[in-house]
């Protein structure tokens, strides 16, 4: 167990938490009622500033359930909190719907809970769940330039789906 301190900067914020026992990732909450409209990308505030220790990062994740369910997506998944980073958490978030797409009506917006991978307008709700926290230790780089890479270790022979499908 790694202690990471969390600063609480905004009123009504939950602390990110586990669901079960032996989850990888806390899940991490809105802090506001947040729209993203079809083709914008957005911060949701979480409300929260985090202490991480030297060595260690804070990946950001998506949950897989708004992945399958709706168009949003986490624009730099995942997303690294760095050790010296002291500023609140926002979670960067676009929505991949067609930029023109809406709701059956215009007025109307979607929600989390909405099912099928509806395309328009979401509003993420304070207090509802984001994305997921997982604490990583980092060990440092230390690069040695060389004449060519070819010969030390081995070379699997391709990458960018080389392997097939």
């Amino acid at each position: 167990m790694v202690d990471v301190y969390v600063e609480i900067i905004r009123e009504g914020v939950k602390l990110p938490s586990y669901a079960n026992p032996y989850d990888a990732g806390m899940d991490v909450c809105a802090a506001e009622d947040t729209v993203i409209k079809p083709g914008e990308t957005v911060i949701i505030p979480t409300g929260l500033k985090f202490a991480i220790p030297e060595g260690y990062e804070i990946q950001v994740r998506p949950r897989s359930g708004i992945s399958l369910k709706t168009p949003l997506r986490l624009a730099n998944s995942p997303g690294t909190i760095d050790a010296g980073y002291r500023d609140e958490l926002g979670i960067i978030v676009s929505n991949t719907s067609p930029e023109g797409s809406s709701s059956a009506d215009n007025e109307k917006m979607l929600t989390l809970d909405c099912k099928g991978n509806q395309k328009g307008t979401y509003i993420v709700r304070k207090g509802e769940r984001v994305a997921q926290l997982v604490l990583a230790q980092v060990p440092r780089m230390n690069l040695k330039v060389v004449e060519s890479v070819k010969n030390i270790g081995t070379d699997r022979g391709g990458g960018f789906g080389s392997t097939g499908l």
